[in-house]
């Protein structure tokens, strides 16, 4: 089993999904890897959520399911 990485917020901005920056977002307490996500095309979801942040209030609000970061890399751990 592979240790997951530990985020903080400040480190988590740093992968905005901008000019070839990897995207990250967190949700619930984990990051996931959406870079390869073709709804998070340069770190954006459709203009209602960026890459490089805590996603949680937005996605637990969004038309569909939480269980689309399914298809996404789970990668790290958000820490406060």
């Amino acid at each position: 089993m592979v240790e997951l990485r530990k985020f903080t917020v400040d480190e988590l901005k740093q992968y905005d999904g901008k000019k070839g920056r990897p995207a990250y977002i967190a949700f619930r307490g984990k990051v996931y890897d959406v870079t390869d996500n073709y709804t998070w095309g340069d770190g954006d979801h459709f203009g209602e959520h960026q890459a490089g942040q805590d996603t949680t209030d937005g996605i637990s609000n969004a038309p569909h399911s939480d269980e689309k970061l399914v298809a996404t890399v789970l990668i790290g751990e958000l820490v406060k």
